[in-house]
């Protein structure tokens, strides 16, 4: 016997905001009608934490801090025990979105150490033995965009041998200058990051130049902090040996689930950075770091 469930919700961008309503329809689809012990919906909000392996066995104490934070927590029964008739049914639903006592609505974000994510699940209980059925839907939710507007902080930047860190042979360095500007380091997470780049002079041929953004993450808890930082984009925004006193555009849009608006709580922060990578002819890399503060307006 054929069986499918399915959850539909009526926002087709699927993107809820704290203290509005998540709605929509489960949808049942059989051939014959269809015996069921009940159906159920719950809503759930979770933060997941994970340490990076070369964290662990560091901080003993943080495994007790580092189970999922639950945020939202909602469950109802949807149908009681019966039949359902062939064809296909809709049940309508709607859940509340707000937060669980005291706790604090993050954005939704996909990260590799910090996980933030709202889920709606549906379970059908089948007789004995007939095969439960399960269906799970992730929906997005966006924080209130912030009331004061954001205020442009251009940075320019020149980078040259004496300009870099952690460098062992200045002296082996070949001689080069890039001068450039960023439009702003605190940035709306739906418009592009901007600026642009000039390579002045280069003693050496420049293979590429590319734009890296980059999140840190730290988990923590009283006992220290784990902060790792991963790559999240990577785009070249030159290749080959530019043209010297050539003005090149600095452009990147901040991807959707993977980027959110700088976060920090007690027990993890959410950061992001973009580099400035430049690969010389033999593979050296010249990175030049800038921090970046993501807001929502």
């Amino acid at each position: 016997m054929s069986v499918s469930l399915d959850i539909r919700l009526k926002r087709a961008n699927k993107v809820y905001h704290e203290g509005e309503r998540v709605s929509g329809v489960l949808v049942i689809s059989s051939r014959d009608a269809l015996q069921h012990q009940g159906v159920s919906l719950s809503m759930d909000g979770l933060v997941n934490l994970q340490l990076s392996s070369k964290s662990v066995g560091v901080f003993e104490a943080f495994y007790n801090s580092v189970k999922p934070i639950q945020l939202v927590s909602s469950n109802m029964e949807v149908v009681k025990p019966g039949k359902i008739p062939a064809g296909r049914t809709e049940i309508p639903f709607e859940f509340p979105l707000q937060a669980k006592g005291n706790k604090v609505l993050y954005e939704t974000y996909h990260g590799v150490f910090v996980n933030i994510q709202y889920t709606l699940r549906c379970d059908m209980r089948r007789p004995l033995l007939a095969k439960d059925l399960s269906k799970t839907c992730e929906f997005m939710l966006h924080c209130q965009p912030q009331k004061s507007k954001l205020q442009p902080n251009p940075v320019d930047f020149t980078i040259t041998p004496e300009t870099l860190q952690n460098v062992k042979e200045r002296s082996s360095l070949p001689r080069f200058l890039i001068r450039g500007h960023l439009d702003a380091t605190s940035c709306a997470v739906t418009r592009p990051l901007t600026g642009e780049l000039l390579l002045e002079s280069s003693e050496v041929a420049i293979k590429s130049i590319e734009l890296q953004l980059v999140r840190v993450e730290t988990c923590g808890c009283a006992e220290g902090y784990a902060r790792d930082a991963t790559e999240i984009q990577n785009i070249q925004i030159a290749e080959g040996d530019v043209c010297r006193g050539l003005s090149i555009p600095i452009y990147m849009v901040f991807p959707r689930l993977f980027t959110c608006p700088t976060l920090e709580t007690t027990n993890f922060k959410v950061e992001f950075e973009v580099n400035i990578v430049i690969v010389l002819h033999d593979d050296h890399l010249i990175t030049e770091n800038f921090p970046l503060k993501l807001v929502r307006v």
